[in-house]
């Protein structure tokens, strides 16, 4: 299908986080002509991010100066969050490591700019300037004039946790096309555990800290009423099945509407492939997304960022905690060993 009413066509890169889409886009953003678009999705309000309503473009504007108060909360207390780039020790800067950072700047805005505070602010800008319309439109205004205003000539965008939310892309992207990345379930989980964000945010959706509605002010309300247990939880070694289970979720949600897109349009790439055979696979990809060819030299430059399989760590797992982890993962697993790749 191709683009619609004369914007760019959408191109994304899902997973479930942790599965290593991190290393795809930043290959992906070897290229001149790609703006590779971190997070941007991922970091606006789930209650209003996919919105069917017409929204005027202040509304847009001040969601996007948002933080998320899950990051919030990891960072002010001093753990490193990688994805997060935005320069906290340049006297320049207008904030601070333990600031309500807004999710955008931090993340895909940091990416791609030397002076981020200045591009969000015009990024801002240009989002107040768009009429009242439905997100779908604005979505697209917006990441189009992003890519031009940072001489790129197309936007694929990749956020870590897509999966659970692929079939409101689709939705709102009837054009896109998808490269799903995928990576062993069980060693996803344990990564995800590792990982301070989600180490706090799987057992605050699942529970484990009380009631909390997951919106923006719910979250910031939880924080105010719950900093002792924030503390407990980021230090602590959640159990790990919570890990494997939402894992599994983001797999079955994701794959459910994966097929019901074209099939053309879906391309499914294993992690360990990927960075077992790097140049075949990013051919691959580079081909299906229909990435311009003017930078010649690009994919080696992307291959060479490529490290190999990252250490296991399922192995280091008493059988007890082996057992449960199996356990969760086994939908998710079963669901992708009969994907076409």
């Amino acid at each position: 299908m191709a683009a619609v009413g004369g914007s760019r066509r959408a191109r994304f890169v899902v997973g479930t986080g942790r599965c290593g889409s991190t290393l795809l886009s930043k290959m992906l953003a070897q290229n001149a002509e790609v703006l590779s678009l971190f997070e941007f999705f991922s970091g606006i309000d789930q209650f209003f991010r996919f919105r069917s309503d017409p929204v005027g473009g202040d509304e847009l504007a001040l969601r996007l100066t948002e933080d998320h108060p899950m990051l919030t909360a990891v960072l002010k207390r001093g753990y490193e969050v990688p994805e997060v780039v935005y320069p906290f020790d340049d006297p320049t800067a207008r904030y601070a490591r333990a600031d309500p950072i807004p999710w955008t700047l931090a993340i895909a805005v940091a990416r791609v700019s030397d002076t981020p505070d200045a591009l969000f602010a015009e990024m801002l800008d240009a989002a107040r300037a768009q009429p009242q319309q439905t997100l779908d439109r604005h979505y697209r205004q917006l990441l189009d004039w992003l890519t031009r205003r940072t001489g790129k000539s197309i936007w694929i965008e990749r956020s870590g946790s897509s999966m659970d939310y692929t079939h409101s892309l689709k939705d709102f992207f009837p054009d896109a096309r998808f490269v799903h990345l995928f990576r062993n379930g069980r060693e996803t989980a344990l990564s995800m555990r590792e990982y301070a964000v989600l180490r706090l945010a799987v057992p605050v959706m699942n529970g484990l800290l009380g009631e909390v509605e997951y919106s923006h002010d719910g979250l910031v309300e939880f924080e105010r009423r719950n900093a002792i247990a924030i503390d407990e939880t980021l230090a602590s070694r959640p159990p790990i099945e919570l890990y494997g289970a939402y894992w599994s979720q983001h797999i079955e949600a994701g794959v459910a509407a994966l097929s019901q897109v074209e099939a053309r349009d879906v391309l499914h790439v294993r992690f360990e492939t990927l960075v077992s055979q790097p140049q075949p696979v990013m051919r691959e990809i580079a081909a299906f997304l229909e990435i311009p060819r003017s930078d010649a030299d690009w994919l080696e430059r992307a291959c060479a960022l490529v490290r190999g399989l990252p250490p296991t760590r399922f192995d280091a797992l008493s059988p007890a905690e082996q057992e449960r982890l199996e356990a969760a993962c086994r939908p998710g697993m079963t669901l992708l060993e009969k994907l076409p790749c």
